[in-house]
């Protein structure tokens, strides 16, 4: 391993990054040069998780992602595009300890099992140092250098995660607390929605994109007749199950009047979640990513805003409140770019240690 005295690249050459981001639905893999706002050669493989495997318990799935994470870095490594990498950053998504422990993976493995040590078990395994961040945590350094004050960043996606950033790192307890406003629960009900996770009536179950397209499927038939004059049930074959994101999206943007309103129910929890942001700590700036939230586009922020100003906030007229949110970028790179930032700003003192953020 790499230490602290030793030269990672000759005097003057940008550091080479591999990162990696794994995610419920998709494994990404790319390179980038230290400074770079583009990720090269990037190479996408599903997760071998939950999403695909559910008859299989959640201790197979953790160690059938592990080690297809592993593997996958491997390959790229030893492949023309990652030969000459200085470090690996990998982007994860689930809450996990400073030193690098995954504590739970509810989009990947669902339901409990064993601590992760994945910063260790990386850095065995390859040939450069590894730093593993959380994913939100990884995509705010995007932001970190263009958002001048502080900010909450947002994903919407398999599921939902938060991180606050302010006075240069992100908010959350070394032990990996902080930062898992999905797993807020929002529904108190002993039959509320079910959460990957194993619980019920959080936030995640019921504004990601798995949660929003579960009411929509939900609500078809609930109610066939608003179902039937919908621009979903062309695109779904009438068939409650035939309904999709991509489809749930494009009749949103399109003001469906079934798809708007049953976007307006799930987005509600949402909007508390942001009011309870803003009322404990102040923040007034919140930036929203993630698959499902970028396919609906401003919609999704008009929306969102609706019902943000009905709530209100202490202090705020609704100008104010709907200058607070936006969305990011409208591309899929944030934890990628976001871990390169943060291999930047870490690598000297990460390369001793290999350990996550």
């Amino acid at each position: 391993m790499t230490t602290l005295s030793e030269p990672i690249t000759p005097t003057g050459a940008p550091r080479r990054y591999v990162v990696a981001d794994l995610g419920g639905t998709t494994l990404r893999i790319g390179r980038i040069a230290e400074g770079g706002d583009r990720v090269e050669a990037v190479r996408r493989t599903e997760t071998q998780g939950l999403g695909r495997h559910r008859e299989l318990s959640a201790q197979e799935l953790q160690d059938r992602v592990v080690e297809q994470l592993a593997h996958e870095l491997e390959a790229y490594l030893a492949a023309p595009e990652g030969a000459d990498a200085n470090a690996v950053g990998v982007s994860f998504a689930g809450p996990m300890t400073k030193d690098g422990t995954v504590l739970a993976g509810p989009t990947l493995w669902g339901g409990p099992a064993a601590p992760l040590p994945i910063a260790a078990i990386l850095n065995r395994r390859l040939t450069v140092p590894v730093v593993v961040a959380n994913d939100i945590t990884a995509a705010a350094w995007r932001y970190a250098s263009t958002e001048p004050d502080p900010f909450c960043l947002i994903t919407i996606s398999s599921g939902i995660g938060h991180k606050v950033f302010r006075h240069g790192e992100v908010l959350i307890s070394d032990s990996g607390h902080g930062g898992e406003i999905g797993h807020w629960r929002v529904d108190p009900r002993e039959d509320a929605v079910p959460c990957e996770c194993g619980g019920r009536g959080h936030l995640g179950g019921i504004a990601s994109g798995r949660g929003v397209l579960t009411a929509a499927r939900r609500a078809a038939s609930a109610d066939p007749a608003g179902f039937a004059g919908s621009a979903l049930a062309e695109s779904a074959h009438g068939t409650p199950d035939g309904i999709t994101n991509e489809a749930l999206a494009r009749a949103v943007r399109a003001d469906d009047v079934f798809a708007t309103r049953l976007l307006r129910d799930c987005l509600l929890p949402l909007a508390m979640a942001v009011n309870c942001v803003f009322t404990a700590i102040g923040v007034r700036r919140y930036l929203f990513i993630g698959g499902f939230a970028v396919a609906v586009g401003p919609r999704f922020i008009t929306l969102l805003g609706d019902e943000l100003t009905k709530l209100g906030c202490f202090g705020l007229d609704e100008e104010e409140i709907r200058s607070m949110l936006a969305l990011g970028a409208a591309d899929d790179d944030h934890c990628l770019l976001g871990m390169a930032h943060l291999l930047a700003g870490t690598l000297p003192a990460a390369a001793g240690s290999g350990g996550g953020v």
